[in-house]
C-alpha cells in the first residue's frame, strides 16, 4: 500500500489479521500454517462495487481451486463479524469469486475479510486479505463520489510511476467511484518499450503475455482486467472505494457495432465480433463487481440509489445500438437507436420515480462531441452526433426523445458524466443555442483518461446546443496520443451537500490540481 494510502484514517484497514476467527465454526479445523508457496494466494486485491443504502457487491481472486470464506464487520477488528457461507472458486471462473453482502446498516463503515483453503489440501489457509466500503446514508448528508474512464489505453501500460491517478483520487476520499467505460484496452497491444517525442523512453516495467496482443480468447480477456489490478494504485484505491463500472467499446474492440470488421486486420485470427464480444462480455462479469441482473444476466444498464440526494443511472450505449453509420435517418428506427426501446423505456420509467434529489446520467460516450467511426476520414457516427449541426437525426433522435420526455415529465436536477474522448471538458446544453430546443438546459462534464494516451479537444456538434464553459486537453503543438508522464490524465469529483443539497463538480488532473468548478442549484419542487 502506498503511503499516502496509510495515513487516510478514515480509510485505514486492516491487511493482516489471524485466519483463525473467520475459519471458527466453519467446520473446518484450526488452520495448517504451511509455507508460503504452499498456501492459497489471493492474486490481484479485493474490490467492492454497486454500493447503496443496505447492500454491496464485494470481489476476490485466488490462484487455484479454494474454498473462499467470508466475513464483514462494522469496525476493522471484526469483532462483531458476521460469517457468510463460503464459496468455492474454480476454474469456471478463473479463480473469481464476487458475491452481494445484503441487510446491512446505513451510512456505515463495512469492513470484508476473505481467507482461502485450498480445495486439494482443505486445512491449507491463505494469508486473510481485507478491504472496505461505506454503504448509502438513509438521510441527507454529504456525499463525495468521483468519475473518470479509459484505462490502460494507447500501449501507455504500469511503468515505473505506475496509474498514479487512482492514489489521487483515494486521497479525497470519495463515497464511491463511477468507471465510464473503456475499463480495459483488449485491443491495444503494449510493447516493454515506447519511444517519446523528446527523445526519451517510455518503458512499460509490468506487461503480462495477455497483454503483448489483442484479446481473443476468454482467457486474454480475463488477463485485460488482471493486468490493471498488477498495478499498486488500483489495488489500494479497490480496496478503500467502490467502483461502479460500465463499458464501451475497447472491452471488445475498437468502436464495435454490428458493422464491425475485422477481415483485413492480422492482428486476428479470430473474425467474428459477436464471439469476441460473448468472451468479453462474461470476463468483464467475472472481473468487475458489478451486480447480477436475473431477467438479463448480461446487463450494463442499472440504477444505483446512493441515499437521498442522488440516484446514479447507468447506460449503455454500446449493447443495443444499431450499426455504425452516417447516422442521418430522420425517423427513429431500429439502426438510428443506440440506447434501445427497453433501457431507454427503463431509463424514463426509472427517472420519473427517483425521489432523490440529483439525477445523475452516467453515460459511457458523450452527447454533442463529434467522435467519428472512421476517424481518419471524418466519416461515421461512432458516438451520438453526427457533426451536420442540423436538427436530430439518426441516434440524435433517440436523445432528443429522451430529453423532450424529461421536460415533460417534469424530471428536474439531471446531471450527464462521461469520459470516452480523453480529455476533460464542461459542456451546457442551451436550447436557446441549439436546433432542436424542446428540453430543458442542463450540464455534461467529460473527464479522462486515468491512464491512457490523452487526445482532442474533439469538434461540438450543435444539434443540443452545447456551449463550452471549460476543456483542458493537448495543444495542437503537443500533438495527439500524450503519454500519462506528461500529465494531462484527469478525473471529476462531484460534492452534493447534505444541507444545502448544491452540487459541486471539480475537474481534476492526475497532479490534484483543481482545472475548473462549478456549483449547481437544486430546483426545488413546487
Amino acid at each position: 500500500m502506498t503511503q499516502s494510502l496509510k495515513a487516510l484514517s478514515r480509510r485505514s484497514f486492516l491487511l493482516s489479521a489471524g485466519a483463525t476467527g473467520i475459519v471458527a465454526g466453519s467446520g473446518l479445523p484450526l488452520p495448517f500454517y504451511a509455507r508460503a508457496a504452499e498456501r492459497p494466494l489471493f492474486t490481484h486485491g479485493v474490490q467492492s462495487g454497486d454500493v447503496d443504502v443496505s447492500s454491496g457487491m464485494i470481489w476476490g481472486r485466488v490462484d487455484r481451486p479454494s474454498r473462499i470464506f467470508m466475513e464483514y464487520a462494522t469496525n476493522e477488528s471484526f469483532s462483531n463479524a458476521v460469517k457468510l457461507a463460503p464459496l468455492d472458486a474454480l476454474p469456471e471462473s478463473d479463480f473469481a469469486v464476487k458475491r452481494l453482502l445484503t441487510e446491512l446498516p446505513s451510512d456505515q463503515d463495512i469492513f470484508y475479510r476473505f481467507v482461502a483453503a485450498d480445495l486439494s489440501s482443505i486445512n491449507t489457509l491463505s494469508e486473510p486479505v481485507t478491504g472496505r466500503f461505506r454503504t448509502a446514508p438513509a438521510s441527507k448528508r454529504s456525499v463525495r463520489f468521483a468519475w473518470s474512464g479509459d484505462t490502460a489505453g494507447q500501449g501507455w501500460g504500469i511503468d515505473e510511476t505506475g496509474m498514479k491517478t487512482y492514489s489521487t483520487m483515494a486521497k479525497h476520499q470519495p463515497d464511491f467511484f463511477i468507471h465510464s467505460g473503456d475499463t480495459i484496452y483488449a485491443d491495444g497491444a503494449m510493447k516493454d518499450e515506447v519511444a517519446l517525442s523528446d527523445g526519451s523512453l517510455w518503458k512499460n516495467t509490468v506487461l503480462i503475455d495477455e497483454k503483448r496482443k489483442v484479446a481473443e480468447t476468454l482467457a486474454e480477456y480475463r488477463g485485460q482486467w488482471k493486468y490493471n489490478m498488477l498495478d499498486s494504485h488500483v489495488r489500494d484505491f479497490n480496496a478503500v472505494c467502490p467502483t461502479f463500472f460500465q463499458w464501451d467499446d475497447h472491452e471488445v474492440v475498437n468502436n464495435w457495432s454490428a458493422s464491425k470488421d475485422l477481415t483485413s486486420d492480422d492482428r486476428y485470427t479470430e473474425k467474428s465480433v459477436a464471439l469476441l464480444t460473448a468472451r468479453a462480455a462474461r470476463a468483464f462479469h467475472e472481473m468487475a463487481p458489478i451486480r447480477y441482473t436475473p431477467a438479463e444476466p448480461g446487463r450494463v444498464y442499472r440504477k444505483i440509489a446512493y441515499g437521498p440526494l442522488v440516484d446514479v443511472f447507468f447506460i449503455d450505449l454500446r449493447s443495443y445500438r444499431g450499426a455504425n453509420h452516417d447516422s442521418m435517418e430522420t425517423e427513429l428506427s431500429p439502426e438510428a437507436r443506440i440506447m434501445g426501446v427497453e433501457q431507454v423505456n427503463w431509463l424514463k420509467r426509472e427517472l420519473a420515480a427517483s425521489k432523490a434529489t440529483w439525477k445523475v446520467i452516467a453515460c459511457d460516450m458523450p452527447i454533442g462531441v463529434i467522435v467519428w467511426d472512421d476517424f481518419k476520414n471524418s466519416k461515421g457516427a461512432e458516438a451520438i452526433a453526427q457533426g451536420d449541426n442540423g436538427p436530430a437525426k439518426g441516434r440524435e433522435l433517440e436523445i432528443a426523445d429522451l430529453l423532450r420526455y424529461i421536460k415533460t415529465a417534469g424530471i428536474t436536477n439531471t446531471v450527464w458524466l462521461t469520459a470516452d474522448v480523453h480529455y476533460t471538458a464542461a459542456h451546457y446544453y442551451n436550447p436557446d443555442k441549439a436546433q432542436f430546443q424542446d428540453y430543458e438546459p442542463f450540464w455534461e462534464f467529460v473527464s479522462g483518461p486515468l491512464h491512457a494516451g490523452t487526445f482532442g479537444p474533439n469538434d461540438l456538434d450543435m444539434t443540443f446546443g452545447p456551449e463550452l464553459k471549460f476543456v483542458k486537453g493537448p495543444t495542437e503543438e503537443q500533438g495527439q496520443n500524450l503519454p500519462p508522464s506528461m500529465g494531462l490524465q484527469f478525473f471529476g469529483l462531484v460534492d452534493i451537500d447534505g444541507q444545502s443539497e448544491q452540487l459541486t463538480v471539480r475537474l481534476m488532473d492526475r497532479d490534484d490540481n483543481e482545472l475548473y468548478t462549478v456549483t449547481l442549484d437544486p430546483v426545488r419542487s413546487a
